[in-house]
């Protein structure tokens, strides 16, 4: 299936040229409205779009003060903030690269992302931050400035240079190199254009329902660029972004005070509300059988076919959880965003029974965060939608997604063979996933191709359907099989603690320490496993399983910044307890 604009490499006329024009096209169209909104010592405050502007160009100005050349590089190494934002337009109006980097970063990937990049200026969110590059400065020699983001930038600069800086910009200029958060080897610097980011803007404001008026809750990590991309479409449409207030622990009591009407953000969030509401439902007798009648009513519901005999019951079932989680939810959302990983069925489901519509996407920062989305015109849940205007699909012979179009990369930085293997010839960008394209033009993600486990039978298994059922169970955190080369799969699982904590609590009984090897726990797990492998094939049935004491974590090394798992580093990690799975032997299922 393809899609295309006219001239798919030109971005249309209602958006800016460049980037680098961003801040003052979106002063000039929404001068007075409210573009950032965050809680300043305990108070919400705003800042205006003039005032977004006035910000960027205090920014531009001090790099161009400092002899930052159009095309130089520019680190960011902050949490997601409003500086972040003030700091990011800055930069791209001085007509320089901007180079993320994520604040849970350890010396090593900092070191690479500055040194690799070629980075001469980092902005830092605090003396924090700035002391750890500071430590790193005999492995930076390119790197001449490490300036405060949160402190006024120093000489205002002349102002006419910034703006003939800004309207130098050609939308074939590189506008950041963002580094992978690979789950193997250093991270890769993808190089995007402001043609590339335009592209995506292009194809996707039309199928976002927002605007002034419309506010946009922002905890993902600026960082990555899926929160890029929500940034610039927010503040292209004129809407406003909400910051969250600091620990992502704290984000779902935090929305019923931000009130949002667009929340994008990654399956967990999703899976955490059902989980808590859940729980509390099977508090009550007969409470699990109640969530789930009402579960299905209100989908009923969303999908327009409730019968008249139901009517009462969807009221009712409105007043008792619907309306409450929308409530929770800050009583105003009504368009949910997620991508990054698969989010649960069950999930979905709950979502738009709760009169919330939840919209899953694709996209990997090698095409500039987006290739399919579902949108309010054309969604298929189980999907993560047709490709947006201007791409173009196929499935390989082998399964994997190669895609085309103006916002696929022009490469890796440095690294000319890596570049080879992601593009070929023909300008086709080998995703590295494993998909099909229905008869309608909706694409399924099935896997990943180099996760494939070749089992010693030669069964090929993809580990992440078996994974993502297990972790259906609202007990479990995560899972990961292991199995290559093996004669069946087992799985490592750990806990989410607060779900095993819940449980015992209402189930009136105390836990073994740790919870991971009470027999009680373990038997939660075995239900997921069980639940799993009844919906699997043979080969891909999970024949054992180890409940690890710890939940994996970034500051770990075992997840990425964007929170995917690290297999190979949880495999070698644990290597001691996958060979006592084997040694152990389980019957076949």
């Amino acid at each position: 299936m393809q899609q295309t604009r006219k001239d798919p490499t030109e971005p249309p006329s209602e958006l800016p040229g460049t980037l680098a024009l961003l801040a003052e096209w979106a002063a000039e169209r929404h001068t007075d409205l409210p573009a950032l909104r965050f809680r300043r010592d305990g108070e919400w405050t705003e800042t205006t779009y003039a005032e977004l502007r006035d910000a960027a160009r205090r920014v531009g100005r001090t790099l161009l003060a400092l002899g930052v050349p159009p095309g130089g590089r520019v680190a960011i190494l902050a949490e997601t903030r409003p500086e972040w934002t003030c700091t990011h337009f800055g930069v791209l109006a001085a007509g320089a690269v901007v180079v993320p980097v994520y604040p849970t970063a350890g010396d090593d990937e900092v070191a690479w992302v500055l040194s690799d990049s070629g980075a001469e200026v980092a902005l830092c969110e605090d003396a924090a931050q700035a002391a750890k590059v500071e430590r790193l400065r005999d492995r930076l020699p390119g790197l001449r400035h490490v300036l405060l983001m949160t402190e006024p930038p120093g000489g205002p600069g002349p102002a006419d240079e910034l703006l003939e800086r800004a309207a130098a910009c050609r939308d074939t200029d590189l506008a950041t190199i963002i580094y992978t958060s690979g789950t193997t080897g250093p991270p890769k610097g993808c190089l995007l254009t402001h043609g590339n980011l335009l592209a995506v803007q292009a194809a996707t404001l039309p199928l976002v329902d927002g605007g002034p008026g419309e506010s946009t809750y922002l905890y993902l990590p600026l960082a990555h660029l899926l929160a890029q991309l929500i940034e610039f479409t927010t503040l292209i449409a004129g809407g406003t972004l909400i910051y969250f207030g600091g620990r992502v622990e704290d984000v779902v009591s935090e929305l019923a005070e931000a009130r949002p009407t667009h929340l994008p953000s990654v399956p967990r969030l999703f899976e955490k509300v059902r989980s808590v509401v859940l729980s509390l439902a099977e508090a009550r007798e007969g409470g699990r059988e109640r969530f789930e009648e009402a579960v299905r009513i209100g989908v009923l519901a969303a999908e327009g076919a409730l019968p008249d005999e139901l009517r009462d019951a969807y009221e009712a079932a409105d007043k008792a959880l619907y309306g409450l989680v929308r409530q929770a939810l800050g009583g105003r959302v009504r368009w949910a965003l997620t991508g990054g990983a698969p989010i649960a069925p069950d999930t979905v489901d709950f979502l738009r029974a709760c009169g919330i519509a939840v919209y899953e996407g694709y996209g990997m920062t090698e095409s500039a965060g987006v290739l399919t989305l579902n949108h309010p015109e054309a969604v298929r849940y189980g999907t993560v939608g047709r490709p947006v205007d201007g791409v173009e699909l196929r499935i390989a012979d082998d399964g994997e997604v190669l895609a085309r179009g103006a916002m696929v990369f022009r490469g890796y930085h440095n690294n000319p063979e890596a570049t080879r293997d992601a593009l070929d010839a023909d300008g086709w960008l080998h995703t590295g996933d494993l998909g099909a394209l229905d008869e309608d033009g909706f694409l399924t993600i099935t896997g990943r191709k180099k996760d494939l486990i070749i089992t010693s039978g030669g069964k090929n298994l993809t580990p992440s359907l078996t994974e993502l059922a297990i972790q259906s169970s609202r007990f479990v955190s995560r899972a990961v099989m292991v199995g290559d080369h093996r004669p069946y799969p087992v799985a490592l699982v750990t806990l989410d603690a607060e779900e095993v904590a819940g449980w015992a609590e209402r189930e009136g009984v105390t836990l073994t320490a740790p919870a991971s090897r009470d027999p009680r726990v373990r038997a939660l797990v075995q239900e997921a496993v069980d639940a799993a492998n009844a919906t699997a094939s043979r080969p891909a049935r999970i024949r054992g399983f180890t409940v690890l004491d710890e939940d994996f974590t970034v500051e770990g090394g075992l997840l990425t910044p964007s929170l995917k798992v690290r297999r190979k580093a949880v495999t070698e990690r644990y290597a001691e307890v996958v060979e006592e799975l084997y040694e152990r032997g389980t019957a076949p299922r």
